[in-house]
């Protein structure tokens, strides 16, 4: 059994990545968290204050509700700034970071890439690599980033484009997947945006052709400690 820590900015993020993939760590009988980083939403208003308490909170209740779907025993919330985490010190959220990983004590790291046009994604990933740097008594001993549809590929600078190397067989978990992103009713999109679920579907086919099965995630290998 091992303990598997999600490490994400935004609700939705920790499904679109890697909510498949979660599945199959379930079904393995490891123990799976997730750390939401971000509010979210509250970008969308012209001020933070602006934003619409009711919405957010529906927001939240939704992450709930998909983490049962996937299967995270916890989902913890910590409600920085939406799409602002660039004006909040660096350190204060290794300093989350940290408290997380010393509570869970997680053998195994899922984040964003670092990579993503996102900021909150970019400071997200950069936190990780501090907060769990391997020194004394780390316990980190594999970090993985995932693909976030709507940032990952929007990003055109092509010296630091997501290269996969690392991959998932979600064919068995895909649906489940599909479900518990329907519950961020707020979040998903229709086709063509890319937060869709015909899109979530077509990334997965992508991935999977690249192994030679019908699903798959994809993922770029940031540490392995052996």
């Amino acid at each position: 059994m091992k303990k598997v820590l999600v490490i994400a900015a935004h609700p939705d993020d920790e499904i679109l990545g890697v909510g498949g993939t979660i599945l199959k760590h379930n079904r393995n009988n490891d123990v799976c968290f997730g750390l939401i980083l971000g509010e979210g939403m509250t970008s969308r208003y012209e001020k933070r204050e602006f934003a619409d308490n009711i919405s957010l909170e529906k927001l939240h209740k939704d992450t709930y509700e998909a983490a049962k779907i996937i299967g995270y025993k916890d989902v913890y919330m910590e409600n920085l700034p939406d799409n602002r985490f660039d004006s909040i010190s660096l350190l204060d959220i290794i300093k989350i970071i940290e408290k997380y990983v010393n509570k869970i004590k997680p053998d195994i790291i899922y984040t964003h890439f670092g990579g993503d046009l996102n900021i909150d994604h970019k400071i997200t990933f950069e936190a990780v690599l501090t907060a769990t740097r391997p020194i004394g008594k780390e316990c980190v001993k594999e970090i993985y980033s995932f693909e976030t549809v709507s940032s990952t590929e929007w990003n055109f600078n092509n010296t630091n484009n997501f290269k996969p190397n690392y991959f998932i067989d979600v064919t068995e978990t895909l649906n489940e997947k599909v479900e518990a992103m329907k519950c961020y009713k707020s979040e998903l999109k229709e086709f063509p945006h890319p937060r869709s679920i015909k899109n979530l579907k077509s990334s997965a086919l992508k991935w999977g052709s690249v192994i030679s099965k019908e699903y798959a995630e994809a993922f770029e290998v940031v540490r392995i400690i052996r």
